[in-house]
């Protein structure tokens, strides 16, 4: 896989689609394993606080570490940025968000490139492993890596210790091993033999992560599945707080897995959680699609750069469509949608 060489600036109105975040880390993201220099404007213009916030920030500033890249507007509240990427390096790279932004957001964005630098990277990263408009860390842990395996890319997670909204302070320790080969997929059926998942609390009764699995295993089971769900409470983080989430598996297989996540919150019921997560869980399953809408997005910088690839999302989001314009600007792949937001589509890149 080639693409870099010597083209002029691309520019990139940071406002176009769903106009959020997702458009500056996969652009960044683009740029450091390109090597073609971005002007990145209007960096959310639409949000209630425009421009770049911490997750966003160092985001940012971790990808033009790794690339080694020149960047200006880099600075919270900008809305402009450019980012002149020089050679990918590996080693090891520590992300300190200090708030509870997403930990899964911004290490989505440093594994684009990551797998493809010519020596291993170890990624440290703190702030919030389970916390609004973010994948959760099992989430990446049991959905976004093997479906990233099923296309020949590798990557050990480990979740050091778990950080909530507001106070964050979660750990998680990835490791890649550069030089990795990646391969076009066509995922189209959902393969299931059974549900498993994760409940957890901290600094919480324990009986809080016990009533969610409980009440996401009775409404499972009534559906039919055989399910297994892991209950895990501690109190090592820095704040209160708890999240399931769920997934499907093939056993003994590495067929990829859809998945579904809720999050615990002051004044909402153990209850709600396990059945909001459940009842997202079933509905995608009733689509029949090998991809949920979350990896429907997550998948899109992969297949641009593998091409020859097709996939079948159970539902077509905003970000997804935004993902496959960003992609279109840094590769020469041409996309082809079939299918409307918010309903199943197949999607396929030549």
């Amino acid at each position: 896989m080639d693409l870099k060489g010597s083209v002029l600036m691309i520019e990139i109105d940071g406002s176009f689609g769903e106009g959020g975040g997702a458009i500056l880390r996969v652009a960044t993201a683009l740029s450091a394993l390109t090597g073609k220099a971005l002007a990145l404007d209007n960096i959310r213009s639409g949000r209630t606080k425009p421009g770049l916030m911490p997750q966003h920030l160092n985001a940012a500033r971790a990808l033009a570490r790794l690339s080694q890249a020149e960047v200006t507007g880099l600075e919270l509240g900008s809305t402009q940025m450019t980012f002149k990427p020089g050679p990918l390096q590996g080693g090891k790279l520590e992300v300190d968000v200090q708030t509870a932004g997403s930990v899964s957001l911004i290490l989505q964005a440093l594994m684009i490139p990551s797998f493809f630098v010519d020596s291993p990277l170890e990624i440290t990263i703190t702030g919030g492993t389970d916390v609004r408009w973010a994948p959760p860390f099992d989430y990446l842990q049991h959905v976004t890596l093997p479906v990233l395996k099923s296309m020949g890319l590798k990557l050990e997670l480990k979740l050091i210790q778990r950080g909530y909204y507001p106070r964050g302070g979660g750990i998680v320790h990835a490791g890649i091993d550069g030089k990795q080969q990646l391969q076009p997929v066509n995922l189209y059926d959902l393969e299931i033999d059974c549900i498993r998942g994760i409940s957890h609390s901290s600094q919480l009764p324990r009986h809080v992560a016990e009533r969610q699995a409980r009440a996401a295993q009775e409404e499972l089971s009534s559906a039919g599945y055989p399910v297994e769900i892991e209950v895990k409470h501690d109190n090592s983080s820095p704040g209160p707080g708890s999240a399931l989430v769920l997934w499907t598996e093939v056993k003994n297989s590495n067929v990829p897995r859809v998945g579904a996540s809720s999050l615990g919150k002051p004044g909402k019921r153990a209850e709600i959680v396990g059945k909001e997560a459940a009842g997202d869980l079933l509905q995608t399953m009733e689509t029949g699609a090998a991809l949920d809408r979350y990896m429907g997005d997550q998948i899109i910088p992969y297949i641009a750069l593998a091409g020859s690839s097709s996939v079948k999302v159970s539902q077509l989001t905003p970000h997804t469509l935004t993902n496959i314009h960003v992609c279109q600007k840094f590769t020469d792949r041409k996309f082809q949608v079939d299918g409307r937001v918010g309903e199943v589509a197949t999607i396929t890149v030549d």
